[in-house]
């Protein structure tokens, strides 16, 4: 792998980091924040690696394919992960540990041919890299929580190293190849360029995939395959092919730690569905909502038994106990026609008289049932040029203040339907009287009823 891939693939790895912050500003928006979910975990790894990778490898520290064989070296880190998103996150990642090769003929550089080397270690000091990690299997249309996810990650950083080379096979012979570094460990050596270093920096991409297996609220088991791609020629030592960049690659295992409250969801292990799949498929939830629809249709019906009012006298069935009023009569608060003197009924009747009209409890709405009255009232103002007043009134619940404003909205309300009906604003007075003038006790329901009202004089 040639320097110019690995500025390609460290340009791509950002690229996908920031893709994945603008799908996390999406799922904050649409699934709530990140404040109800523990998002911070450290974790713990070990393994072996191998100096190739599943795509293949430059061993350059063999002479030809087939000839060298990977021999597997410890390697073990710890990490530092923040989940921004169902999808992903960014991952510091630290390790340490060693990589050996074997060649089955002894090996030389190609500028200088006294090293006679069959294996190579190379002592990874320490490696470090910031990774973006994407996970795979978060949305499950099937399960409410996730116990397995797949990720996979790309990352950039820096590692030290330093090889040694053996003469024979079994990393224990005589060492051949072991020195320090200066600025050009096969060019100049004059004591003006000396070899001080106990290591060589290089840059590092790791490319990678696995798996996390969900144990427990707080613990995970993390297995993962990653293949380490570097920009260093020299990473076994000096070899036939000096330019051949290097690469190699480490199996681990380990255990991630989840931090903060238990009382919070992981977010690595969340499932953005699972809302939708308590609506759809927890019985519980589904039977509170039945027994809420249940009760929201008793209710409906209680109140549409309690509005009832087969002869439209103002009065609910349920409490008419004079059923069947013709149209037109006053009643009272239970229904029943209102009887008033001989000498009353006479005189009114000649000056046409008109029952009060009724309302319900706080309310200035007129009922359908005071229509036809209204009706009756318009066409004679209408018929002979005539005026009348409007006297509004309430019951004695609530405030003075109240009970005025509520007693004009009443008279007003009869206003507006008359002038509606085609009889001239001017020659209608409307006034409100509050809880004066009540026509019955205001200590019973029933008296109450029959002080909402509006009372019509000609």
């Amino acid at each position: 792998m040639n320097y110019s891939t690995i500025k390609k693939t460290a340009v791509a790895a950002t690229l996908v980091a920031a893709l994945g912050f603008a799908g996390t500003a999406q799922a904050q928006q649409v699934f709530g924040g990140r404040s109800q979910y523990r998002t911070w975990s450290i974790g713990v790894q070990g393994g072996i690696t191998t100096p190739n990778t599943v795509i293949g490898g430059n061993n350059n520290f063999g002479q030809k394919v087939g000839y060298f064989q990977n021999k597997v070296g410890e390697y073990y880190g710890l990490t530092v992960r923040k989940q921004f998103s169902h999808l992903f996150g960014l991952e510091v990642e630290a390790n340490r540990g060693k990589i050996k090769t074997y060649n089955h003929n002894e090996s030389g550089p190609a500028l200088e041919n006294k090293y006679k080397a069959q294996s190579a270690e190379t002592k990874v000091n320490w490696a470090a890299s910031l990774n973006g990690v994407f996970q795979l299997g978060t949305v499950d249309f099937l399960r409410r929580e996730n116990a397995v996810n797949f990720y996979a990650k790309v990352g950039i950083g820096a590692f030290a190293y330093n090889p040694v080379q053996f003469s024979n096979n079994d990393f224990g012979g005589t060492v051949v190849y072991d020195q320090k570094w200066g600025e050009d460990v096969l060019g100049d050596r004059s004591p003006s360029n000396p070899r001080d270093k106990d290591y060589r920096l290089g840059m590092i991409v790791p490319v990678g995939v696995g798996a996390k297996f969900k144990l427990s609220e707080v613990v995970a088991l993390n297995l993962g395959y990653t293949m380490n791609f570097t920009d260093e020629a020299l990473l076994y030592g000096p070899g036939r092919n000096g330019t051949t960049k290097q690469r190699f690659s480490n199996v681990y295992g380990g255990l991630e730690f989840t931090l903060g409250s238990k009382d919070k969801q992981n977010l690595t292990f969340a499932n953005p569905v699972a809302t939708l799949y308590d609506e759809l498929k927890d019985p519980s939830l589904r039977n509170e909502v039945e027994a809420l629809k249940q009760r929201v249709s008793t209710l409906e019906g209680t109140v549409n038994t309690l509005s009832a009012d087969a002869d439209g006298d103002g009065v609910s069935d349920k409490f008419d106990k004079c059923p069947g009023t013709p149209a037109g009569t006053p009643v009272d608060g239970s229904g029943c026609p209102i009887k008033f003197p001989e000498p009353v009924i006479e005189t009114v009747a000649s000056n046409g008289y008109y029952a009060p009209i009724q309302f319900e409890f706080d309310s200035s709405v007129l009922k359908t049932s005071s229509y036809s009255t209204l009706d009756k009232l318009a066409k004679e103002l209408r018929d002979n040029n005539s005026a009348v007043q409007l006297d509004g009134y309430a019951s004695a619940e609530g405030s003075d203040a109240y009970n005025m404003t509520l007693s004009k909205d009443r008279a007003n309300s009869v206003k507006q339907y008359l002038v509606n009906a085609g009889v001239s604003s001017s020659s209608i007075t409307a006034k409100g009287y509050g809880e004066k003038n009540p026509v019955a006790s205001n200590a019973t329901e029933e008296g109450r009823v029959q002080n909402r009202r509006v009372e019509i004089k000609k």
